[in-house]
């Protein structure tokens, strides 16, 4: 088996076609490793752009791709069947987010009739970096940069080779060397080849705002007076307000009322559930106006 760090870089532009905006693909980097993540060979291509024989100033200041590089690039299609034959069978393939397949899937169906980029089996590199982190003791936020990573872990990069595909391929591939751990690893692989892989990557979660979708187990309804243990009555119906539902809840036999929240959040194949509740402060009147 390989493994394979996959890149893109990519600039939106208006595609007439679509009467409004989509990101192309202009570059596809790539480092292939063997077992002991050995770089064993690399890959790198520029693409003409299917439509637009422009590039934003940012593109090109982050990238170092000018309008001449691209035009004389090759074009998409066949840039993905050289990948294709290049990456070979039987690879782990790796990219830093997941944000690399949205723009694989939006290209396939608006640019090419067919032609598919070959995936086996997948691996969200910068999911698995941050969770080697949070084990070392190092904050880092949800989305963290390849760049950020890599100097909170010590890695010596290049600032200004970054943001060209395949400088952050191998860059990527050094923080997996010196942070590998193969049970860990093997966790986050997920099988690229089934039915609902792409269908799973698609999928926005959302908040159920609606009280008598099927979705909702009414049980994370229901809360208990932290006092006497005993279930809390409705005093005031649950009502939806700020992707979540509230309401007013009362002890029968303490009397104490409490403000109940619950939050609904729809997943590709379940649904996440955050549940809070706070006493209601009786008000306190101004003497001073009586």
């Amino acid at each position: 088996m390989n493994y394979v760090i996959l890149d893109l870089e990519w600039d939106g532009s208006y595609y007439p076609k679509i009467n409004g905006f989509m990101n192309q693909i202009l570059q596809i980097g790539a480092v292939k490793l063997n077992a002991g993540f050995d770089i064993i060979d690399t890959f790198d291509v520029i693409i003409k752009s299917s439509f637009s024989k422009r590039l934003s100033k940012r593109f090109t200041e982050l990238t170092g791709i000018t309008k001449e590089k691209m035009l004389s690039g090759m074009s998409l299609n066949d840039a993905f069947k050289a990948y294709n034959y290049w990456v070979g069978d039987d690879a782990v393939t790796m990219t830093w987010s997941n944000s690399d397949i949205y723009t694989v899937l939006e290209n396939e169906k608006k640019l090419l009739s067919g032609t598919k980029l070959k995936l086996e089996k997948y691996l969200d590199l910068q999911k698995y970096i941050q969770g080697e982190m949070k084990l070392l003791g190092i904050e880092c936020n949800s989305q963290i940069s390849l760049l950020n990573a890599a100097i909170a872990l010590g890695v010596d990069v290049d600032e200004a080779a970054l943001h060209d595909a395949k400088a952050d391929s191998l860059v990527c591939a050094t923080l997996l060397k010196r942070f590998y751990n193969r049970e860990r690893f093997n966790a986050l692989v997920t099988d690229a080849s089934a039915p609902d892989f792409f269908e799973r990557y698609t999928f926005k979660p959302y908040y159920i705002t609606d009280i008598s979708n099927g979705d909702i187990e009414k049980t994370q309804l229901d809360f208990f007076c932290p006092d006497c243990k005993k279930q809390l009555k409705i005093k005031k119906n649950w009502k939806s307000r700020f992707g979540g539902f509230n309401a007013v809840l009362q002890c029968v036999d303490c009397g104490k009322e409490y403000n109940a929240n619950v939050k609904f959040k729809k997943m590709f194949d379940t649904v996440k559930v955050r549940r809070r509740l706070s006493e209601k402060k009786p008000v306190q009147k101004d003497i001073n106006n009586e």
